[in-house]
């Protein structure tokens, strides 16, 4: 069985940002655009959260081609409506202000991602740093100098640390 990632295709190019919004459909399309990108991307943020606290680290980085893809979407979503934001604020400000609180919601949870993410990496570095330690300790010759003090080992007695991702 082979455990290696599969090669991915390439990633579609990423779309230019349309010209200024000049109707109220087009504002609000574009509203909807973003709050739908915006939920799709806080369910797979939801579901990699769960997974890396669960200790599924494997299944969580399985969702990282989805993920790009629709922050993709996101970034786009969201420089169009940087450039329709002034006629957005005209037509529609309600509208404008329920984008703003979504998308409050959606840097709370993205904030909690990461913060999961950082633990879970800290988590992991601190064990191979342990288990390194470990390893350097067992393999260092335990000797004296001549004044009596514990010797500082060469280079040649350090083993270097190999780790296999696909395992």
């Amino acid at each position: 069985m082979n455990q290696r990632p599969q090669p991915r295709p390439a990633p579609a190019p990423i779309a230019a940002p349309k010209a200024v919004i000049s109707t109220p459909v087009e504002a609000r399309r574009l509203a909807e655009e973003l709050m739908d990108v915006m939920s799709a991307l806080l369910g797979i943020i939801e579901r990699e959260t769960e997974l890396v606290r669960a200790g599924k680290v494997r299944e969580a980085m399985m969702l990282a081609e989805e993920k790009s893809g629709l922050s993709r979407r996101y970034m786009i979503a969201l420089e169009n409506l940087r450039t329709g934001q002034n006629y957005l604020a005209q037509v529609s400000p309600e509208l404008l202000t329920t984008l703003r609180r979504h998308h409050d919601t959606f840097r709370a949870m993205l904030q909690i991602n990461l913060t999961v993410l950082a633990t879970a990496h800290a988590v992991s570095e601190g064990i191979v740093r342990g288990v390194n330690a470990e390893i350097q300790r067992r393999n260092i010759p335990n000797t004296y100098t001549a004044a009596g003090q514990h010797a500082t080992p060469g280079p040649r007695h350090i083993t270097p640390l190999a780790v296999s991702r696909s395992l």
